[in-house]
């Protein structure tokens, strides 16, 4: 009988670099460690060293290759000289998962104070902003690359409370469709990854008594996600699996933006 082809394994990413910002705990942490997990070399990337060093050496301990870089996300010259350095260190970027993001108020849209609303634009809009343009000049050469976006549900329904959160979130979805009009000539693929209500200590006030209990009231599935539900979408988008999939915004929350 003739030899059958091997079946490819379209979820690998071995030798491949990936920067996931916001990868010291939760969502970010969640997708670091599975993209390791699937060969990929992970730049763990958060605000403070140490929670980065902290997940970077639980992923090489499990057989993965990881290191830790420090960086702030809403300052522009931090996003510059991470990017100078993964340039320097490696030559190329492969993947970036822009997850790092920002939540300071939770009230009233009119009562939102002018520092709380730069600070959510200065992290969730101009930060993914820097590093997807200083991703996107190092993936050129290669003529290819992946990059997703952490959105939100609350970019298509506004959360309560949660006006210039959501605003910029609906931002990051039409800035993923802008990355992938332009850049998919360039072989780059952009897509979105919009979590509904995920166990998080970023979600830590919307997991508590009646106002949970409101939230999944609204899921289908009745319960909030685990960022590990999250980390596989990413993987997903980032893999040869999705090779032909760019600009698409994918809805990972339980069927809530269906009800």
């Amino acid at each position: 009988m003739p030899e059958t082809a091997p079946i490819p394994n379209l979820f690998d990413l071995s030798g491949k670099i990936a920067l996931v910002t916001g990868a010291s705990r939760g969502i970010g942490e969640a997708t670091a460690r599975l993209l390791a997990r699937h060969g990929a070399h992970v730049i763990v990337a958060a605000r403070r060293a140490p929670g980065c060093e902290a997940v970077a050496e639980t992923i090489r301990a499990e057989g993965g290759q990881a290191e830790a870089l420090a960086c702030h996300i809403g300052e522009p010259a931090q996003i510059a000289a991470a990017f100078a350095t993964i340039a320097r260190t490696h030559g190329r970027l492969d993947i970036l998962v822009n997850n790092a993001a920002t939540n300071p108020y939770y009230g009233p849209v009119e009562d939102t104070d002018p520092a709380a609303f730069q600070k959510t634009v200065d992290v969730n809009i101009r930060g993914y902003f820097l590093a997807s343009t200083a991703a996107v000049k190092l993936m050129k050469p290669a003529g290819s690359g992946a990059i997703v976006n952490i959105a939100s549900v609350n970019g298509v329904i506004p959360g309560l409370l949660q006006g210039i959160y959501s605003i910029t979130k609906a931002a990051v979805i039409g800035m993923t469709k802008s990355f992938a009009r332009e850049c998919g000539p360039a072989g780059i693929r952009v897509n979105a990854v919009l979590p509904g209500l995920t166990d998080t200590k970023f979600a830590g006030a919307l997991l508590e008594g009646d106002t949970f209990e409101g939230w999944r009231a609204k899921i289908p599935l009745g319960r909030a996600a685990q960022p590990s539900e999250m980390a596989g979408a990413v993987l997903y988008l980032v893999s040869p699996a999705a090779s032909y999939t760019t600009g698409a915004a994918l809805n990972v929350d339980g069927g809530f933006l269906v009800t």
